[in-house]
């Protein structure tokens, strides 16, 4: 019974020990939770202050759906551009140095040079704007704007961090020619071409040629200066030479008059016959030089006026007839087989 009796007491004393070290645990706890809480608060604080920003750097946001965001007290500093960059050229062409800019028609053709000598000249780019910007790495061109059969090229040095605004005065102007018959009727504007040559000619008396098979009425723009012009009516001899001189900024006509006549060559048996066909034609000057020659039953060609031979040759048999043409005239000749 003793031995009973101690162990219930021991138990007791036991239970009562628990609520004690439960209030030890109690105020650990509450002492720990004190020291917590001013931590847990700072860090709030300082979570708050590093919140990301949702303002945008410099530059824009990276590639992608998200939004670029930096802390405040983070500075950006914009990147430059970098060295050997391409710069802005702006290029406009005038016809006169205080003639407004020309807003149509314009070709450029630009061609990127070396500074060394003997290194080739690289074709770079063609625009055909009329008043272009374009952009260029630093280094040396060779521009050319060309306005019709007007051109102009110049050498343009682009440096870096510059902004170039070139002019171009093509000092051109416009010719216009028109032809005429003898008789002061308008030729035919499909009959007639002409051909552009330069004023001055080489050491062989060459002339260069600038344009060829133009045709009456339209208008050619041409750098200012003296022009030769060779104009032809018909496929023979009829053909007209001229000097022309284009003045800068203004049209230059020129009429032209073609003192030649349409003729037709008819083989006949008698005078007024039915044309024989399967001839073969040949047209001399006075001095036998053939002029033109054709093959058919009713040949037509113009010629320039003076005296002429034509031969018709049929069946073996070779026919001569001399013949005049008068300026403007329409003629027709009959060779009579005899």
């Amino acid at each position: 019974m003793g031995d009973v009796g101690q162990t219930r007491r021991a138990g007791t004393v036991r239970a009562s020990a628990r609520p004690a070290r439960l209030r030890f645990c109690l105020a650990m706890l509450c002492a720990i939770l004190g020291l917590l809480v001013p931590a847990t608060g700072h860090a709030q604080q300082g979570t708050e202050a590093w919140r990301p920003d949702t303002r945008v750097a410099p530059g824009g946001p990276p590639a992608g759906n998200s939004v670029f965001s930096l802390p405040p007290n983070v500075t950006v500093v914009p990147r430059s551009a970098p060295t050997g960059g391409a710069q802005e050229v702006q290029l406009t062409a005038f016809l006169t140095d205080d003639a407004p800019p020309i807003d149509q028609g314009l070709v450029w053709h630009i061609f990127q040079d070396s500074e060394k000598d003997g290194a080739p000249v690289r074709h770079h780019r063609t625009v055909r704007d009329a008043n272009p910007v374009i952009r260029l790495a630093p280094g040396r061109y060779l521009i050319n704007v060309s306005f019709g059969r007007a051109n102009l090229t110049r050498t343009l040095v682009v440096e870096q961090g510059a902004t170039l605004n070139e002019r171009f005065v093509l000092n051109a102007g416009g010719l216009r020619v028109s032809a005429h018959l003898g008789n002061g009727t308008p030729a035919p504007e499909a009959a007639v071409s002409y051909d552009i040559f330069s004023g001055e000619t080489d050491q062989l008396g060459n002339r260069q040629r600038i344009m060829s098979g133009a045709r009456p009425g339209l208008i050619i723009r041409l750098n200012a200066g003296i022009f030769h012009i060779v104009s032809r009516y018909g496929d023979a001899n009829a053909v007209v030479n001229a000097d022309v001189t284009v003045e800068a900024g203004k049209l230059t006509e020129v009429a032209i008059t073609h003192p030649g006549a349409t003729v037709t060559f008819k083989l006949v048996t008698r005078p007024g016959g039915e044309a024989q066909s399967g001839a073969q034609w040949s047209i001399l000057d006075p001095d036998g030089e053939v002029i033109k020659e054709s093959a058919g039953a009713l040949p037509t060609h113009v010629l320039a006026a003076g005296s002429y031979v034509v031969t018709a040759s049929h069946s073996g048999r070779v026919f001569r007839h001399g013949f005049t043409v008068q300026p403007g005239e329409t003629t027709q000749i009959e060779v009579v087989m005899k």
